[in-house]
């Protein structure tokens, strides 16, 4: 039986719990019937990023993307020294994902693709990580559960 394919997007795990996470949230999908593709993981492409990108999306059913913690900010200010009446925001000890956790929803759902964003603890939730902006429930995850619990998944 051929699986179905979706694209699975994420940035590249820097410790072991995300890399163990997202290996469970492959099994999971391939139990499921659906197969994960990401560029540079199951995909290559000698075209530029955005543009394989899109033909990996285009032949894919939909999108799930896995929001990892990646730079730390420890000590910061969103909105500083505003002169218009913005009020600041502290952004201290919080964390930032990759770009293309972004890029890729917002493609994906340019393109009327069913898309799924899953954000770890602790990730500032703007753009399409704020709850409500797709449309959809945002799941919000940690790595530091034991993994191996079904009840992971189901609470996802």
């Amino acid at each position: 039986m051929r699986k179905i394919p979706i694209f699975l997007s994420y940035p590249k795990p820097f410790n072991s719990n995300q890399k163990m996470f997202i290996n469970k949230i492959c099994e999971y999908l391939r139990n499921q019937g659906l197969e994960p593709c990401t560029l540079g993981i199951t995909d290559y492409d000698m075209d530029e990023p955005l543009k394989a990108i899109r033909r990996l999306m285009l032949e894919s059913n939909g999108l799930l993307a896995v929001a990892f913690r990646r730079n730390y900010v420890e000590k910061g200010t969103g909105k500083p020294k505003s002169d218009i009446g913005e009020n600041e925001i502290d952004i201290s000890d919080k964390w930032l994902t990759s770009p293309y956790c972004q890029i890729e929803p917002a493609m994906a759902f340019q393109l009327g693709l069913p898309v799924l964003v899953l954000r770890e603890k602790g990730v500032i939730a703007e753009g399409v990580l704020e709850k409500g902006v797709l449309g959809t429930y945002m799941p919000e995850f940690s790595v530091e559960k034991n993994i191996d619990e079904p009840e992971l998944f189901m609470s996802i």
